[in-house]
């Protein structure tokens, strides 16, 4: 991965964090930014999120999708970079193996 994917992906992470906090109401919900993951030719970004409580999951992506468009028009008045990179959100699946495997962890130990 080359150095400005890296600054873009650590850019677009901060940036769509603070849009996220802002901009959108989970509710009971707390919603966090795991990784970024920008093609190299920067024209698209997977941003994958963690949800607390897991069962709100669906609800926090559907929630993201509804305001998906507001979302990009506001990152792209922000960003000063061509091209800004068009988003999509998708449920950090290692986020949940790791949950059950510590589970499964702590059920061993009892």
């Amino acid at each position: 991965m080359s150095q400005r994917v890296k600054k873009v992906n650590e850019l677009l992470r901060h940036e769509i964090s603070q849009l996220l906090l802002k901009e959108i109401d989970f509710c009971d919900m707390l919603v966090t930014i795991t990784e970024t993951d920008t093609s190299p030719d920067l024209r698209h970004a997977n941003v994958k999120i963690s949800v607390l409580p897991q069962e709100k999951n669906e609800l926090a992506i559907e929630i993201i999708n509804k305001n998906i468009f507001r979302i990009q028009q506001k990152l792209n008045k922000r960003l000063h970079m061509k091209p800004i990179p068009k988003i999509r959100f998708e449920i950090d699946k290692a986020e949940i193996k790791a949950q059950r495997i510590e589970e499964l962890l702590s059920k061993n130990k009892k």
